[in-house]
């Protein structure tokens, strides 16, 4: 029987011990955190993070005493397009704190709380490799992107042919979001949309941490009208 090996370092142990919230919580019950990177490029495999920013959601608010940001030191210059999105130059995260030190502030930000992305695979790819690294596992998270198609196609009787923007999506919901491609902003324009739609789902039928998390939300909230669903 093969044996699972220790969290690696105290930030990874404490993540490991504490308590995430019950798949059946109400969701404003739950403990939150949204997470977003700024990446040299878009292969876990190949690039790297240069920014963090987290903001964690408290029976459903946004706790901005809470929120954290880093840039991240960075072996690598950032690819053309990726350098041209966010704007931070290998001079810029030189004297930045290492992978390892960010990683640790991602896992205590992150303790007790269910992960909130926008188009999760691209976080969670670059995220499970420095989790796996801390022999701990990365764990189920919400996609706002997920929960936004779904809202759109009940609001609207269709879902947007090609990728849904964060931006995109926040002006749907009525919000402005903060200033692009900045981790901690985009981190922030993630929490407030992922209240937003939780709320509007919340209206329809009783959200709970595994309804969020669920590859759907519900046959009876997809047949709903988009009355139910407006802004509010």
């Amino acid at each position: 029987m093969r044996l699972r090996r220790a969290p690696a370092g105290a930030a990874a142990q404490a993540f490991v011990r504490a308590a995430r919230p019950a798949p059946g919580m109400a969701w404003r019950e739950a403990r939150w955190c949204a997470v977003d990177l700024e990446m040299t490029g878009l292969d876990p495999r190949t690039d790297e993070i240069i920014a963090i920013g987290a903001v964690p959601i408290d029976d459903g608010r946004v706790v901005l005493g809470g929120a954290m940001y880093t840039l991240v030191r960075a072996s690598k210059r950032s690819k053309v397009g990726a350098v041209l999105v966010h704007k931070l130059r290998l001079a810029d995260v030189a004297e930045a704190p290492s992978l390892d030190e960010a990683i640790d502030l991602v896992l205590e930000a992150m303790a007790g709380r269910v992960p909130v992305f926008h188009t999760a695979a691209i976080e969670a790819g670059f995220l499970k490799r420095q989790f796996a690294r801390r022999h701990v596992r990365l764990p189920a998270a919400a996609d706002t992107e997920v929960l936004g198609r779904r809202w759109l196609r009940m609001r609207d009787g269709q879902e947007p042919a090609h990728g849904l923007s964060l931006g995109r999506l926040a002006a749907a919901l009525g919000h402005p979001g903060e200033v692009p491609h900045h981790a901690l902003a985009d981190a922030l324009t993630t929490a407030q949309t992922f209240i937003a739609l939780a709320t509007r789902l919340d209206a329809v039928e009783p959200q709970t941490v595994r309804t969020l998390l669920a590859p759907g939300v519900g046959e009876a909230m997809r047949t709903m009208g988009a009355r139910r669903l407006g802004p509010g």
